[in-house]
């Protein structure tokens, strides 16, 4: 989940503004693509660029779902831990997925410039910090992600880390120096104008009735058209619905709700230093500072649809937790959306039969992973571009309907909990170690000034104790001498 600055707490941007067009006329085109958010207008940006005739059908307007609701995240990986993934696909496919999901970041970095999208706020680096001393996992993470998987990555000890961050609820990190944030309401309308420019058409208040995908020409319904085309993209999340029901049913709705504070001043920059977005390791919480001196936060999460104002308090309490130095801070929005969670953590894209296509699941994937799915669907479709394959062992996994959705929320209940238990003995251990070293500083101290020497060391267990010196025995009574003294003779 994620947020912005201050598009987010102001209202849309004028491109959000424009008049929107709905498909009320019949239509041929070469692509169709279901679905206006960040992996829809990808591959309508790009296919556009390629050639071909587009339009995009979207339900209700352009990024109104998860895609205008995000922190801004850009960052390579995937909602699928790197160690899990390595171990579902062999390394060699790992690599050339991590690859991709490179690409894609470096594609959102290159095409959300100011020239085309002023105001999107570019922010450089993102921390991801543990909940618990994990020293050597981290090391083996760093060798895992820079040696095996080429990504620029720094590992950052305790001190680094509370250094730039002033809590002792964190222990150590992992700087992303190279990921980076956006405005994503600016960037998801910006993509949609770059869109339109590059000839793409972009139908909104346009729901789908029916998806026909036999044949050679593929058939949509829609309230007040027809719309056929060689190729289907559907892109439409959690919301596809009816239309294609097995799809959408493999995807766990998951809503993210975080807030923007009011201003907070000087006070803000001597808690937080970092700039960029920080992540914890257990997926808990997700914060960045935006315009300036606003802390933006995301962290409560449900599986079903709430008003985003019941979560000020949770998330005001949250701040609160792990940064009391702040003292109380006010929120000025609360904002949510839904994503599509996967059983399996990875987003699914591919062709699902000849001419259908997806690009969708992209709950805790980030917005890089939607940019690679664009471009993956877009190259497929016209240049024969096969890498989409390397995600077929991510197939299409039912998500349990409402009972996955009650057992989704339990086990989000459960990773809370134990995060928050696993922190709190990891914290109590390091105040027991300071005390103990304080503990022995201290004897070293007394011992220093008393010129006293260290006590000797015990023997190992099993190590026989040294003997005793032997008494030493009185000697012998003098010749003519007793108990009663000299002799009187």
């Amino acid at each position: 989940m994620s947020g912005t600055s201050t598009s987010m707490t102001n209202g849309y941007d004028a491109a959000a503004q424009q008049p929107r067009s709905r498909l009320s006329f019949d239509l041929d085109v070469d692509i169709a693509i279901v679905g206006a958010g960040l992996a829809g207008l990808t591959v309508a940006l790009e296919a556009a660029r390629l050639g071909a005739s587009i339009a995009v059908l979207e339900g209700r307007h352009v990024g109104w779902g998860a895609s205008g609701h995000h922190l801004g995240t850009v960052m390579p990986g995937f909602g699928l831990p790197v160690a899990d993934l390595i171990e579902r696909v062999g390394l060699e496919d790992a690599r050339e997925l991590w690859a991709l999901s490179k690409e894609g970041a470096e594609y959102v970095r290159a095409t959300a410039t100011e020239e085309a999208m002023p105001g999107i706020s570019v922010s450089e680096g993102a921390l991801e910090v543990s909940n618990v001393d994990v020293g050597e996992a981290l090391i083996s993470r760093l060798q895992t992600l820079s040696g095996d998987l080429d990504t620029e990555v720094e590992g950052w000890q305790v001190d680094r880390v509370r250094s730039e961050l002033r809590t002792d609820r964190y222990f150590h990190g992992i700087h992303y120096p190279k990921a980076f944030q956006l405005d994503p309401r600016k960037y998801v309308h910006g993509l949609a104008a770059l869109a339109r420019r590059a000839g793409a058409r972009i139908f909104e208040d346009t729901p789908v009735v029916s998806i026909d995908p036999s044949g050679i020409r593929k058939r949509i319904v829609t309230p007040s058209a027809r719309l056929r085309a060689s190729h289907i993209v559907l892109c439409g999340n959690v919301h596809l619905g009816a239309p294609l029901r097995r799809l959408s049913e493999t995807l766990l709705p998951v809503w993210r709700y975080a807030a923007v504070s009011e201003p907070l001043g000087e006070r803000l920059g001597e808690v937080v230093a970092f700039r960029g977005s920080v992540m914890d390791s257990d997926g808990i919480d997700h914060f960045r500072i935006v315009d300036g001196d606003r802390l933006m936060w995301a962290s409560p999460e449900t599986t079903w649809d709430a008003r985003p104002k019941r979560f000020a308090a949770a998330i005001q309490r949250r701040i609160d937790t792990v940064f009391p130095r702040l003292g109380k801070v006010a929120i000025a929005d609360v904002f949510g959306g839904p994503v599509g969670v996967t059983v399996h953590g990875m987003p699914q894209v591919g062709q699902l039969r000849k001419g259908l296509w997806v690009a969708s699941g992209f709950g805790r994937q980030g917005i890089g992973t939607t940019a690679m799915a664009g471009l993956l669907v877009a190259r497929s479709i016209l240049w024969g571009d096969e890498r989409w394959r390397l995600f077929s062992p991510f197939e299409l996994v039912w998500a349990g309907g409402p009972t996955g959705r009650v057992a989704g929320h339990l086990i989000g209940k459960w990773t809370r909990g134990s995060s928050a238990a696993a922190g709190a003995l990891a914290r109590y251990r390091e105040r027991a170690r300071l005390k103990e070293r304080q503990r022995e500083a201290r004897l070293a101290e007394a011992n220093r000034q008393a010129g006293a020497r260290s006590p000797p060391r015990r023997p190992p267990p099993g190590q026989p104790r040294p003997a005793r010196p032997p008494a030493q025995q009185a000697e012998p009574a003098a010749a003519g001498e007793h108990e009663g003294g000299p002799s009187s003779h």
